[in-house]
């Protein structure tokens, strides 16, 4: 059971899909890295604003001291969200004094390709373990199944194969256990 509700990691619902929106030359992704332990207030405080974002949440389980099974929603990025804006947009977003700093990312299309796939595979309901930094390894992609285009890196890990999906920008990703006979180089 979870101590909190799931709150909404993005804003508007259908952000990642609304080609009017995310065509708008006018704005523009921000990689914005928060204060420490601040993702979740910031999102409410842009939401609030009417401002575009998505700041990925993933469930995590754990066991409390007495014995039952919790459930709390942990940003995918530690200390990262994702704004959908302008500079106006920006402006609003560094009043809400959550926020360390603010980057401009130049390639949107790649930015929202990446969003995109983290985002349905946190909608497939599949496992995640955050990656840190990427490492070296084949570049494939996914051949069939539901998640066919998805491309990635290797990683093995436990010795399992995962595909790493990841967000360019940040040098961070998240992995995903994968059947190798899914996958072919790219």
């Amino acid at each position: 059971m979870p101590i909190l509700k799931r709150e909404n990691d993005i804003f508007p619902e259908d952000l990642l899909e609304n080609e009017a929106l995310l065509a708008d030359e006018s704005r523009t992704w921000w990689s914005i890295y928060t204060l420490s332990r601040r993702e979740k207030e910031l999102m409410r405080r842009l939401t609030a604003l009417g401002i575009p974002h998505y700041g990925p949440v993933i469930p995590k389980r754990y066991r409390s001291p007495n014995g039952r099974m919790r459930t709390s929603f942990i940003p995918l990025f530690p200390n990262y969200v994702f704004m959908l804006g302008d500079e106006q947009a920006r402006y609003q977003a560094m009043t809400t004094n959550c926020i360390s700093r603010c980057n401009e990312i130049k390639d949107r299309e790649q930015l929202t390709k990446d969003l995109r796939q983290v985002n349905q595979v946190i909608i497939a309901g599949v496992a995640l373990t955050p990656e840190a930094r990427l490492e070296a390894g084949n570049w494939v992609r996914v051949r069939s199944g539901p998640f066919a285009g998805y491309e990635g890196t290797v990683v093995r890990r436990e010795g399992k194969t995962r595909l790493l999906l990841s967000i360019q920008f940040l040098e961070q990703g998240v992995s995903m256990e994968m059947d190798e006979g899914l996958l072919e180089p790219a």
